[in-house]
C-alpha cells in the first residue's frame, strides 16, 4: 500500500522542510485540522531522531501560528495515535493539530478523547469505567521513579 503522506498529493501539502511536511489533513475532525508528519517514512515515536522530533514540535507550533493568522480559532486539540491500539490507522508517525471554537461541539469536557466527535467520554460518564482507568499506588510510584533523572 501507497503511503499517503509519503506520496502527498501538491495540493494538500501547506509546508516542508528536509525534516517535516504540514499537511492539509483529509479526514478533517474540524475545519483546519492540519497534519505535521516526517519527511522520512517512521512508524513510531521510538524510531524518530532527535532532530525529527524537535522538528514535529517546530512543525506543530507553525501551524497553529498559521492556523491563528487565518481562521482565528479560540483553541486547539493537539495530538498523536501511537500505535495501532491507540487508534493509529496510517503507518506513519503523524501529530494532529484540530483548531477548536467556542460552541463547535456540544461536549468538549475531556479534550481530545471524545471531543472532536461531539460525544460524551464514556470513561467520565460511567464511574466504574473512570474509577478502573486509575492507576494504583504502585504504578504511580513506579511512574515517578521513571521520569527522576
Amino acid at each position: 500500500m501507497e503511503c499517503p503522506f509519503c506520496s502527498a498529493r501538491p495540493e494538500v501539502i501547506l509546508y516542508e522542510d528536509e525534516l517535516i511536511r504540514i499537511l492539509i489533513d483529509s479526514y478533517p475532525a474540524n475545519r483546519g485540522h492540519l497534519l505535521v508528519v516526517p519527511r522520512r517514512h517512521v512508524e513510531s515515536w521510538w524510531k524518530l531522531s532527535g532532530e525529527e522530533k524537535a522538528a514535529l514540535i517546530r512543525g506543530m507550533e507553525l501551524a497553529m501560528e498559521k492556523l491563528r493568522e487565518t481562521l482565528k480559532p479560540d483553541a486547539f486539540n493537539v495530538g498523536m495515535n501511537l500505535g495501532r491500539e491507540a487508534g493509529q490507522t496510517v503507518p506513519h508517525l503523524h501529530l494532529h493539530v484540530i483548531p477548536r471554537w467556542e460552541g463547535d461541539c456540544a461536549h468538549p469536557r475531556g479534550g481530545v478523547r471524545k471531543a472532536v466527535l461531539d460525544l460524551e467520554d464514556e470513561n467520565l460518564s460511567l464511574k466504574e469505567r473512570w474509577v478502573k482507568n486509575r492507576l494504583n499506588e504502585k504504578e504511580i510510584e513506579k511512574l515517578r521513579e521513571t521520569f527522576k533523572c
